[in-house]
């Protein structure tokens, strides 16, 4: 038996263990899917499954409370698949494992889906309960939030019932979230035609790993390496002095994840290798200097390997490396009114050159939709420039903040009466589904709140128990205090 099943609040834990047998990476959903379905045909309560992939499961009011205002419970079933380079997990098919280590929950060797796996658990707690007391309950356990938000996106009008919604996919608890960013895919891509390498010729395999990457929103401000924005000045510099050409470059693989690894197959004149090897150990040296405090132990390898028989013509791979190397990586600007808070960033998330064809993959985030279209317009200039064609999909609005909710006024009070101290009230630059429901519901009242989380979309991502309580001591009581109609 695992035994996080032992951690309190066990209906929390006992869920999320569950939860954690059941293969659900973003794009495979169908067993997660079932096992919804499932539990909630087992409960007791009913569920479907809509045209867009959500979950909806629905509870009747305990008896004298079905006056009150109806409740959605919202988080998301699927998980972001990030691991180790070593591990040999299977996201479509293997559990996760987890495991206690302090105050913390880990995964051996992946991401822990704590995010929002964790908000999932919660709702199964509270549709499986025999004793708490409120009124109405829905759930929306939406599809695909880790790449597009298409579960939320696809929310058909009139589904949902409920006149205020709680988002159980925040990541600190004691903060009420009331706001978050907007968000916005680009993709630069070109087709090449490779040309054939010198056969005279020896090839080298740059890797940096070693990075904590982290969540390309939650955690952009950190000044957390990018393994991409790292690889393209020791790619440039070979290219400068020592004759390099690029055959191939393979880096990061989410758009909401800071790229923690990348690789490129560089091709030179066989006396310069030599040279690009200690041109390497030397950008080695620099990372850890540059990033100490933030990164620790990056590694930075050159290793010989087969000659590739073709390479990225001259004129094509420079304009690449040009692009990469402007194209803006982190934040772009903090709220002018809020500057803890940032408002406005990129992650150069994805970049994948090989076999005739290359594609560069960001997330560009803003709570302010002119921002937004000011640092998408300045990356779409700087991809146009080395000849890629640019487009932009998957864009969704920011939630703007209601500072006059009823909602969060109880929910304020209700914490300092639990816990004797005050919630932090703020907007977060994450992306949330609130306000893709918002636009389909305009008159929900909304808060969004959760555990402490660490480093989502990381094979570090930890999830800490003791705030769990916390979190349900509160998911509770609110639910007993909601209004009447």
């Amino acid at each position: 038996m695992s035994e996080i099943k032992n951690l309190k609040p066990e209906c929390i834990w006992r869920n999320f263990d569950a939860l954690t047998q059941v293969p659900r990476p973003s794009g495979h959903l169908e067993k997660v899917q079932q096992f919804l379905l499932d539990f909630a045909k087992n409960t007791g309560v009913e569920a479907f499954k809509d045209e867009a992939g959500n979950i909806v499961i629905r509870k009747p009011a305990t008896p004298g409370m079905e006056n009150r205002k109806t409740v959605i419970l919202q988080a998301h079933m699927d998980m972001v698949p990030q691991k180790e380079k070593t591990s040999t997990h299977n996201f479509e098919t293997d559990p996760i494992q987890t495991y206690i280590d302090g105050e913390w929950v880990r995964a051996k060797g992946t991401t822990l889906g704590a995010d929002d796996g964790l908000g999932v658990a919660a709702i199964m707690a509270v549709m499986e309960a025999k004793d708490l007391k409120h009124g109405p309950i829905e759930a929306l356990i939406t599809a695909d939030e880790e790449t597009g938000m298409y579960g939320a996106n696809g929310l058909p009008g009139g589904e949902l019932e409920g006149e205020i919604l709680l988002n159980l996919d925040t990541e600190q608890e004691g903060e009420l979230i009331i706001g978050s960013a907007g968000g916005v895919d680009i993709t630069a891509t070109l087709d090449y035609q490779e040309a054939e390498s010198d056969k005279t010729d020896a090839a080298v395999k740059i890797t940096i790993k070693g990075l904590k990457g982290g969540h390309s929103g939650l955690e952009i401000c950190e000044g957390r390496g990018n393994a991409n924005k790292m690889m393209v000045r020791i790619v440039r510099e070979a290219i400068a002095e020592d004759e390099a050409c690029l055959a191939s470059w393979h880096g990061g693989n989410m758009r909401n994840a800071i790229p923690r690894e990348a690789e490129v197959v560089l091709t030179l004149p066989k006396e310069n290798v030599e040279d690009l090897k200690a041109i390497v150990a030397e950008y080695k040296e620099t990372f850890n200097n540059e990033y100490k405090g933030i990164e620790s132990d990056i590694e930075v390898v050159a290793e010989d390997v087969a000659l590739p028989e073709m390479i990225v013509p001259q004129e094509i791979q420079d304009n690449l490396v040009d692009a990469i190397y402007a194209a803006h990586n982190g934040v772009w600007r903090y709220i002018p009114t809020m500057p803890e808070i940032v408002e406005t960033s990129s992650n150069l998330a994805i970049v994948d050159i090989d076999g005739g064809k290359a594609a560069i993959k960001i997330l560009a985030r803003s709570s302010s939709e002119t921002m937004k279209e000011d640092l998408s317009t300045s990356l779409e200039s700087c991809f146009n420039m080395a000849g890629m064609k640019v487009e932009f999909s998957g864009a969704y609005g920011g939630w703007d903040p209601n500072t006059d909710s009823e909602l969060i006024k109880v929910m304020r009070n209700i914490y300092k009466n639990l816990f004797n101290e005050e919630p932090t009230v703020q907007v977060v630059h994450a992306g949330l589904e609130c306000s893709i429901i918002l636009s389909k519901y305009p008159g929900l009242d909304i808060c969004s709140f959760g555990p402490t989380l660490l480093s989502p979309h990381t094979p570090t991502e930890r999830a800490h128990w003791p705030s769990t309580t916390k979190f349900w001591d509160l998911l509770v009581k609110t639910l007993e205090e909601i209004p009447a109609k």
